[in-house]
């Protein structure tokens, strides 16, 4: 159990770097509201008996003051009605806050060399965690921090009021809260953890199951598999529903356990200020106060219930996140190459998966403005050998010395957003006389111009509304944008017509003139342009070429033609 709550310290850091002083404030408010509800009711119970009491004889009623409680019960009936409001505002104005930064730090993080592509196998990933795993950690604050807290300062302050009466009253009944309204939701929680862990796993089963089924719903017909997937997903919501029977039955036991240690607390309450009163240690008035401030302090140790309950899933949220939130700083990037080259790897050996390396022992040099062509059949390492000159990711042996570079993947990735935006992703202060240029330079201007609000024009998803040539030139042109020595393209004109095909390799050999440039290929017309052409074979280079010789027009020839 600590070592899982150590998980929550990076979580818990963050909170306080970013709403440090309305987390307190909120914590302040709510410690407020507790202690005016306290002594709200300890003070309205006073005084009707009091009062009751004054009633009995006219003297008493002649001498008994009204107006000091009656106003004191006005005062802590507003004050504790503002410091109510006050502490929803702030606390979940500061939870609030706080999750949002949680979720551009996270999606920060995701974003880090290595991780996209991590998610690119998996991309419901990253919706739960931006989603379900995020609201989750507003438990952290809302339903267990808070209200820890507020639990044991109305526990000591009853215990401090009752020791006023008398001091061994006030310790049993301090005792007593702070032993079973912590120890019951300490139990609890750790009885939970698991089967709330159950329940998220569960949950998250049911939606990637449904996603897999609607999405994918005619291969799995065509597949035989549509009834198995439907199975697959009943059995994720009878795990999701054992889990909650489980949590259901925790719960009753928590609600049975604090009603219990409630009437038993009451109880001996009762007895003791019958007791004191009985032996005039304190009058009937006084005895009342006694008994109200006692069931008023045990309230806020039922808030503790929910928090006990859901702390699995926060646990796991925050297990599952805090390695992210860091990520971003803590960035790989390549080694500087020595002067004269683009980039030099020695004996370089690396994959997506550490015990399972694509590449082997690659050694390979590349000069300054010089333009590479890696060529081989599917599988034989070229993206992976882009992403480790990207720096997308680390090598497992050898070492890698590369300029800055820009990566077009073979997927144009495009977003729900205006032409602007979308050129903005690689240059975020570009001008629109820049922008403008870039599409120039990409053969885009025109048809941009012709769409209906031009550079506004919005995009719908994946760049929905723009032709797969367009959206290839669009990509182009954001390359364009990168003002890096070094530009790596994987497959650049797959899925385009011959004539657009042939003009943005035509565009990009004229934009490319003073940088470094490497194109994984199997298509002649992407190849042409190189200086040096690199045959790859499961993961290794098995034939480096230059222009001029008869191995680079074999490797050439080789290749699919346009």
């Amino acid at each position: 159990m600590s070592a899982s709550f150590s998980t929550l310290r990076p979580i818990a850091k963050l909170f306080l770097a970013e709403r440090r002083h309305g987390l307190l404030l909120g914590a302040a408010l709510s410690a407020t509201t507790v202690s005016a509800g306290i002594a709200l009711l300890g003070l309205s119970g006073w005084f009707i008996t009091a009062t009751g009491i004054a009633g009995l004889s006219s003297a008493a009623v002649a001498t008994f003051d009204v107006f000091m409680p009656s106003a004191g019960i006005r005062l802590l009936a507003l004050g504790r009605t503002a410091s109510r409001y006050g502490e929803r505002l702030t606390t979940h104005d500061a939870t609030l806050s706080v999750l949002a930064a949680l979720r551009e730090r996270l999606f920060r993080g995701w974003a880090a060399p290595g991780a996209a592509r991590e998610l690119a196998r998996r991309p419901a990933r990253l919706l739960f965690r931006l989603t379900g795993d995020i609201d989750a950690l507003d438990s952290l604050y809302l339903r267990v921090l808070v209200p820890t807290g507020v639990a044991i300062i109305a526990a000591l302050s009853a215990s401090i009021a009752l020791g006023l009466m008398n001091p061994l009253f006030g310790l049993a009944v301090g005792a007593t809260l702070l032993g079973t309204g912590l120890g019951i939701p300490l139990l609890a929680g750790h009885r939970a953890t698991e089967h709330a862990r159950r329940r998220t796993y569960g949950i998250e089963a049911i939606r990637a199951r449904t996603i897999d089924l609607v999405a994918g719903q005619t291969d799995l017909l065509m597949a035989g598999r549509l009834d198995a997937q439907r199975a697959a997903i009943a059995d994720a919501d009878r795990y999701a529903a054992s889990a909650d029977d489980r949590l259901n039955r925790i719960e009753t036991g928590v609600t049975f356990g604090f009603g219990l240690a409630t009437t038993a607390l009451l109880a001996g309450s009762l007895l003791a200020v019958a007791a004191l009163a009985r032996a005039q240690a304190i009058s009937p008035a006084v005895a009342t106060l006694g008994i109200l401030i006692a069931f008023a302090a045990v309230e806020p140790f039922g808030a503790l219930r929910r928090g006990a309950m859901e702390l699995g899933r926060t646990l796991l949220a925050a297990r599952r996140i805090a390695p992210r939130l860091s990520a971003n700083e803590d960035l790989h990037s390549n080694a500087t190459p020595r002067p004269g080259f683009a980039f030099r790897l020695d004996r370089v050996s690396g994959g997506y998966d550490a015990g399972t390396p694509v590449l082997h022992e690659i050694d390979l040099n590349l000069p300054a403005g010089a333009k590479l062509a890696l060529v081989g059949a599917s599988g034989a390492g070229k993206s992976t050998l882009l992403s480790l000159l990207a720096a997308e990711m680390c090598p497992t042996e050898g070492t890698i010395e590369g300029l800055d570079a820009t990566l077009l993947t073979q997927r144009t990735e495009l977003f729900q957003d205006s032409v602007r935006g979308n050129l903005q992703l690689a240059s975020p202060d570009a001008t629109d006389a820049a922008l403008r240029e870039a599409l120039t330079t990409a053969g885009l201007l025109q048809d941009v111009a012709a769409l209906p609000r031009g550079l506004d024009t919005q995009l719908g998803e994946g760049g929905m509304g723009l032709s797969g040539g367009q959206s290839r030139r669009l990509a182009l042109a954001r390359l364009f944008l990168r003002d890096t020595p070094l530009w790596l393209l994987d497959e650049p004109t797959e899925g385009l017509d011959g004539a657009t095909a042939r003009d943005v390799m035509q565009r990009l050999a004229e934009q490319a003139v003073g940088r470094s440039l490497v194109i994984a290929t199997h298509i002649r017309r992407e190849a042409a342009i190189a200086d040096v052409i690199a045959v790859m074979e499961d993961g290794r280079i098995v034939e480096v070429s230059r222009r001029g010789e008869a191995a680079f027009e074999k490797a050439l020839n080789r290749l699919r033609p346009d």
